[in-house]
């Protein structure tokens, strides 16, 4: 499998820069000069970022998203990565010794266990690869569509390392591979940029959990941004399993991309949990390289408080015969505000597609928000397509039954909360992780009924 992404022109470095407060971030994010194809690579995207801006409200796409907060903050880039007792990640028994650590994007081999893994794959950062290995990464590495959007251009113009996932052709992966992001402040708010890249030859399978976190005795007004980009790209015949868990400092900023090229009779799921950060963004997009594809997409945002939690899905379904399926869950409460936008494009040659998405949302505060718009944009005219969205509260003759058979109303409203998003979490296929966060689900007390 290769790239089919053409490389853009370099815009004209003599023109202005368009954004100062973008151009200090990348100043902050500019790696040392290197040889070679990733030098390129920066250098590219170094010149889209110069002549981009920061998204604002008057854009469609970031309408409800507001980043004026973010540009407020001056950040710097936190280059030591600070290991010790107070890094130590969650680790899942399911992939104890089959686990990349980064923290403030840099990896960290101590805490790192890649023993468990079958002949065929590689699980490393970049720096460690081969030559060989290195050569193969650069055929992927920042190819995929949407390469020059803002957060992703920066992205890639300040690469130092990433986390490689690499399955070789017809290998099956038993155990699912962890690969945990973690930021660790210093004295002043810092912006960590992981990147991640994962290559599904045809005919293998594999299980990631991707995780975004801080340390674990963090402050939770810690402040910071995470600037995340992952790609996967899927091979005819094979099958990835992706869960995406965001749970940052409830001060952060959290900007993430995950793009996935899916090849013919491939298989894609994704599991997409979204709890903490002040101020978060997904960008998933999915686009379909070949024939009977099959696209699963499952999403959970939990927050409360005044977070700002904004999914914003793009699936490409540009041949026949693919399926894909979206169910899309928010939770939101006091004053938190969801935002959810999900398009599925269905061209003329996309004929027999079967494709349905729906967005349900649980508002527990009359203060909670959320702006829902699913889209469909079909020209293909032998297809069956379905779309839809529900915006709901918490039932009180639902809370009154429960009450009558012995349940406080807290606890009754606890179940509830927890029977709607167990539909989701349901679906992560790692039992630890699973219940983790069903136990975060049940222990949440920041809900108001106010």
């Amino acid at each position: 499998m290769t790239s089919q992404v053409s490389p853009s022109p370099i815009p004209n470095s003599d023109l202005l820069e368009r954004d100062a407060y973008l151009t200090g971030l990348l100043n902050q994010v500019t790696a040392s000069k290197t040889q070679g194809w990733l030098q390129e690579l920066r250098d590219r995207a170094t010149n889209w970022v110069r002549h981009a801006t920061i998204p604002t409200t008057r854009e469609e796409e970031w309408r409800f998203t507001d980043l004026s907060s973010l540009r407020q903050i001056e950040f710097s880039h936190h280059v030591e990565t600070c290991h010790g007792a107070s890094v130590q990640p969650d680790i899942l028994p399911e992939a104890n010794n089959s686990r990349l650590v980064f923290v403030n994007g840099i990896y960290a081999p101590e805490l790192s266990a890649v023993a468990d893994l079958p002949s065929g794959v590689a699980v490393s950062n970049l720096t460690d690869l081969s030559i060989a290995q290195q050569e193969g990464v650069s055929q992927y590495l920042a190819q995929t569509e949407g390469a020059q959007e803002v957060f992703t251009a920066l992205n890639t113009a300040g690469i130092g390392d990433v986390a490689v996932v690499w399955v070789a052709k017809n290998v099956v992966v038993e155990v699912p591979i962890h690969v945990i992001f973690i930021t660790v402040i210093g004295e002043k708010p810092i912006i960590s940029q992981p990147r991640c890249l994962v290559v599904a030859e045809s005919g293998s399978q594999v299980s990631l959990i991707e995780e975004y976190t801080n340390r674990q005795d963090a402050k939770q007004e810690e402040v910071y941004l995470t600037n995340a980009v992952t790609e996967v790209w899927i091979a005819d015949n094979a099958q990835v399993s992706h869960t995406r868990v965001e749970r940052e400092s409830l001060a952060a900023f959290h900007v993430g991309k995950t793009a996935i090229a899916q090849g013919r009779d491939s298989r894609y799921i994704c599991n997409a949990i979204t709890l903490g950060a002040k101020l978060s963004r997904h960008n998933l997009e999915i686009c379909q390289t070949g024939e009977q594809t099959d696209t699963v997409l499952n999403g959970l945002t939990l927050i409360s408080g005044n977070q700002v939690a904004d999914t914003h899905s793009a699936l490409a379904l540009n041949y026949p015969h693919g399926t894909s399926k979206q169910l899309h869950k928010c939770i939101v409460g006091d004053r938190a505000h969801a935002v959810f936008n999900g398009k599925i494009f269905v061209p003329k040659l996309a004929q027999l597609t079967d494709a349905a998405q729906l967005n349900r949302n649980l508002l527990l505060s009359p203060k909670a928000r959320v702006d829902t718009k699913p889209q469909l944009e079909i020209t293909a005219d032998n297809v069956k397509c379905a779309h839809g969205a529900t915006v709901s509260q918490l039932e009180d003759d639902e809370i009154f039954y429960l009450q009558s058979r012995g349940i406080d109303e807290n606890d009754a409203r606890k179940l509830l909360i927890n029977a709607f998003a167990s539909e989701i979490i349901a679906q992560i296929p790692v039992d630890s992780l699973r219940d983790t966060l069903l136990n975060t689900v049940t222990s949440l007390k920041s809900f108001s009924n106010d």
